[in-house]
């Protein structure tokens, strides 16, 4: 078993868990810096995308915890040896969470430009946030089909399917983005920002068969629907309802965020969609040993070996600092190039540069909070989770934006809110793990 917290078998699980991870934050990523870079109204576009990724980030992380539920049963039942008990549970679970995804276009779609003006979005920068949503929309039950696929495969112990699915995805969707944004003379026309939801779309469409695909290939979980539900559709719905809460706490977060970047002029949200996404990069990147802490710590959990989960805890924190030591390393060698990546406007570039350094000062801490916040997900304690975020939220970041933001600190109002919420949903983790489970190891 000393095998399974070795750094071999970590970074096997860790790393395609980082690189599938990343996909998500990529096809956005690619988005903004096509389209800040387009000859017409590139600032107000970029805006848009910022606005739209936002609002569909809250959307995706509410209802995306499927993953992590799904996860959690599954890895612990194959810690436990009982794999077959719940082998129907990832194709009911799908079924519930793409019905949820339909329902959900089809009560926000005709409302989109109300949705934005809530974003404090106006005039060119609405127009586009509506055109472009209206058409990413679609990809998202695609999406949500994905993630859950994910999920089965990471409670199964395995992150290289989910990696390859991924690497195809975002590589298709840089492609299409650059010939539908751009266009090919004499045979497709210029698209403008429609054409990077488009892109997005397809690429997600591609990425929901190939993950059917190798499911049905290369596992033995069935994606045919089946009645009745699983003894376990009970503790994965209250685990989806306190995550669901949880991430509605998470957007609170990110929609204050938006709406008072948007507030502050066009250069101020366009300069904060551009670190808000790359910060999103850098999270997504630690995430990868977030992953791993969820995936073992459900097995070890389930297998009852709570030293080793411990001991697991313990070599996370080392390999998680380091990696967001990394992070916040190379974006601060890449400080001033990484901007012009995205916008040339020297207006946004100023706003971006002066706050870009609190994203970097922020991997290290967000490391750790990730990588427990997996873990705690792993162990299925996801009341734990909802309460701290919570706290987290309307305890923390919403007083500290709302008195920074009188005293006009503007982009740093933001950024100084979001390092602190994440200290706060950080270190408690931390403290609540080790007073359950070193205790627990020491009398295994």
């Amino acid at each position: 078993m000393n095998s399974q917290i070795s750094f071999k078998h970590i970074n096997k699980l860790a790393v395609p868990a980082l690189i599938s991870g990343i996909s998500e934050p990529i096809l956005s990523l690619t988005d903004a810096a096509i389209v800040g870079n387009i000859k017409m109204n590139a600032t107000e576009a970029l805006a848009a995308v910022g606005i739209v990724t936002t609002f569909m980030s809250m959307l995706i992380w509410v209802l995306g915890q499927t993953r992590s539920a799904i996860s959690s049963i599954v890895s612990q039942y194959v810690g436990a040896r009982k794999i077959d008990q719940i082998k129907n549970l990832p194709a009911q679970a799908i079924f519930i969470i793409t019905s949820l995804s339909i329902l959900i276009i089809i009560g926000t779609y005709p409302i989109s430009e109300s949705i934005f003006r809530l974003y404090n979005a106006e005039d060119l920068i609405l127009e586009y946030s509506v055109l472009y949503y209206k058409i990413r929309v679609f990809g998202f039950p695609f999406t949500l089909f994905t993630i859950a696929v994910f999920g089965a495969f990471r409670g199964l112990q395995n992150t290289y399917y989910p990696m390859v699915i991924a690497i195809i995805g975002a590589l298709l969707n840089i492609v299409l983005d650059v010939v539908l944004v751009y266009g090919i003379s004499g045979v497709i026309a210029p698209m403008h920002i429609e054409g990077a939801a488009y892109a997005s779309v397809i690429a997600q469409g591609i990425m929901a068969v190939l993950s059917a695909y190798f499911l049905l290939k290369k596992t033995s979980i069935p994606l045919k629907l089946s009645f009745p539900f699983n003894k376990e559709i009970k503790r994965f719905i209250i685990m989806i309802l306190n995550l669901f809460v949880r991430t509605v706490a998470l957007n609170v977060t990110l929609y204050f965020a938006s709406a008072f970047a948007t507030s502050y002029r066009a250069a101020y949200i366009a300069a904060y969609t551009i670190a808000i996404n790359l910060w999103f990069l850098g999270a997504f990147i630690i995430d990868g040993y977030s992953s791993a802490g969820n995936i073992l710590s459900g097995k070890l959990f389930g297998a009852k070996q709570y030293g080793l989960l411990v001991a697991l805890s313990n070599k996370l924190i080392k390999y998680g600092l380091v990696m967001g030591l990394v992070t916040g390393i190379i974006g601060a060698c890449l400080y001033y190039p990484l901007g012009t990546i995205f916008t040339k406007d020297p207006e946004v570039l100023a706003a971006f540069y002066e706050v870009f350094w609190l994203v970097l000062l922020m991997q290290p801490l967000c490391a750790l909070a990730f990588i427990f916040d997996g873990i705690f997900k792993g162990l299925g304690k996801m009341k734990y989770l909802r309460n701290l975020l919570l706290i987290a939220t309307f305890l923390v970041f919403v007083p500290v934006l709302f008195v920074l933001d009188h005293f006009d600190y503007k982009l740093y109002a933001i950024f100084i809110g979001i390092t602190l919420w994440i200290v706060a949903r950080g270190f408690p983790l931390i403290i609540k793990f080790r007073k359950i489970f070193i205790p627990l190891s020491q009398n295994n």
